[in-house]
């Protein structure tokens, strides 16, 4: 049986997770005092349609794994923005020019740099 996890190890679950299937410009976001969906926002992309939707589908797969609970996957099918919901952190995975055009990390960051930390390289 697994112990739950909170939300700092979801984060790090999915971070690691999307850092080995080579997602780029990891953003991960704090909601605290922002929001009560979610304790963090986590905003990567990938190069393709198909990377966007292994990626998805692999991070889907590690959280049921851990016993956590996804609420909800939206994006799949048409593969250029995949929103999954993992109760305490919600991921949006993009293609790069879909994430441009939303900009959800401007938006939610209140220009307030401490709040981002990326995660990986862009190598």
């Amino acid at each position: 049986m697994h112990p739950k996890l909170d939300a700092g190890q979801i984060l790090r679950l999915i971070t690691t997770s999307l850092e080995d299937d080579k997602a780029e410009n990891i953003l991960t976001i704090s909601l605290d005092a922002k929001s009560a969906m979610a304790d963090y926002m986590v905003v990567a992309s990938g190069v393709s349609s198909r990377q966007i939707t292994a990626m998805a589908q692999h991070l889907e797969f590690k959280l049921k794994q851990k016993k956590v609970d996804v609420l909800g996957m939206e994006g799949l099918r048409q593969a250029d923005w995949i929103l999954i919901d993992a109760n305490d952190v919600i991921v949006h995975i993009f293609r790069p020019e879909v994430r441009e055009f939303y900009g959800l990390e401007r938006m939610w960051a209140n220009d307030t740099s401490a709040e981002i930390v990326q995660v990986g390289s862009d190598a």
